[in-house]
């Protein structure tokens, strides 16, 4: 076994242990916060809404740290806050200890957690060290496989659920959450220093900034709410939705398999319209179809069309910016995303609490084609797609 290869396994099994845990609590939190403590769709937006805004700013001060500080150390302090974000609701139901909870854990994307939902603060970390272990040639394969097992086990974590009670929940994400942590001893990362004070790569950072607040506003739009959507219309129950959710969440994760055939075939460019522009025609139908059968059918589908390219992005993201700046590149596209998401997701919560559930699926439709238009702007002669393809 290479060197690579360890530190890869290393990462894999750090980051299966909270892709496990993030599964139970993405399941658990809202049926806590909504049919348990009988808070309301409008207390479950606005946790969601501190907890993406808390995410953007941890995301950003840990992608800093990771490049001026050192990308194992950080990923440390990081790896603590999820297993300490359940415990907490382990031991209290408060509304306040939900909301401290929610901003530690990053409780702001359930849905698919392979785009970095459920303790999403450390992603932009875990993206630089695959960086930093990979090639041009290989790093979407890399980023497709630890997405895959993500989404794989986030989606077992989801199934399992089903069998806890809800504070059986809380505690064994905390102990699988801490479990984890195990596998960062022996890491080893690169040694690469940035310089705090400049940022050569400002014009490239900011195309993906521009679009990752776009993209974020559509995902707070909807997919925090995907799952209270079924509680609040059709009223499925905790133990059909964790089926639901396993499924959604293993076809989302087989589909991430596909990036490099789609890098490959496509290009960056290309496959982020085809795949998001599919998504984007189907999820504004989903609150108009009143068959719960055809409704699964659209929440199972949408996510994997949503989350197929991301390993694409993330290499195109990588090759543009400098090595010693990927930590910050990474840091501030999550801040973009999760600030604009913060907004939406608490539009929604007042307006699903007002009963007004179709519109933000609407909205969803109209900013998602404006977000694929911005693409096609700053990307269309993109050098990384040929380089990829040849």
């Amino acid at each position: 076994m290479t060197s690579t290869t360890r530190q890869l396994l290393l990462l894999i099994l750090f980051r299966t242990s909270r892709s496990i845990a993030a599964g139970m609590i993405m399941l658990a939190f809202p049926y806590l916060v909504l049919n348990v403590l009988r808070y309301g769709a409008v207390k479950l937006g606005l946790i969601y809404s501190v907890a993406a805004v808390a995410t953007a700013v941890l995301g950003l001060l840990f992608g800093f740290l990771a490049d001026t500080w050192g990308r194992k150390r950080t990923l440390v302090v990081v790896g603590m806050l999820l297993p300490l974000s359940s415990a907490l609701v382990y031991f209290s139901h408060h509304l306040a200890a939900l909301f401290l909870a929610g901003i530690l854990g990053g409780y702001s994307a359930t849905g698919s957690l392979m785009g970095g939902g459920v303790g999403g603060a450390a992603q932009p970390i875990q993206s630089a060290i695959i960086a930093d272990l990979s090639t041009l040639e290989n790093r979407t394969r890399y980023f497709s496989i630890l997405t895959f097992l993500s989404g794989v086990f986030s989606a077992v974590g989801a199934l399992l659920a089903r069998y806890f009670t809800m504070n059986g929940i809380f505690l064994t994400a905390t102990l699988v959450a801490l479990g984890g942590l195990i596998f960062l001893a022996p890491l080893q990362t690169s040694q690469v220093r940035g310089d705090f004070r400049r940022l050569e790569s400002k014009r490239t950072i900011g195309k993906f900034t521009l679009t990752g607040m776009l993209n974020g506003f559509t995902q707070g739009l909807i997919v925090p709410f995907l799952i209270p959507f079924f509680v609040i219309v059709f009223h499925v129950p905790k133990s059909r939705m964790a089926v639901y959710a396993f499924w959604s969440g293993a076809l989302a994760a087989v589909g991430i398999l596909a990036a490099p055939w789609l890098e490959r075939r496509m290009g960056f460019l290309k496959s982020m319209v085809v795949t998001r522009g599919l998504g984007a025609i189907l999820l504004p139908l989903l609150p108009f179809v009143h068959y719960l059968f055809l409704a699964l059918a659209i929440y199972i589908l949408t996510p994997a069309l949503r989350i197929m390219a991301l390993p694409v992005q993330q290499t195109a993201l990588t090759e543009m910016v400098g090595q010693e700046e990927t930590g910050r590149a990474l840091g501030i596209n999550q801040v973009a995303r999760l600030a604009a998401s913060a907004g939406a997701i608490a539009l929604t919560g007042v307006l699903f609490g007002a009963a007004e559930i179709a519109l933000p699926f609407l909205l969803y439709g109209g900013f998602m084609g404006a977000n694929l238009a911005l693409y096609v702007r700053f990307f269309r002669n993109n050098p990384v797609d040929d380089r990829a393809r040849a």
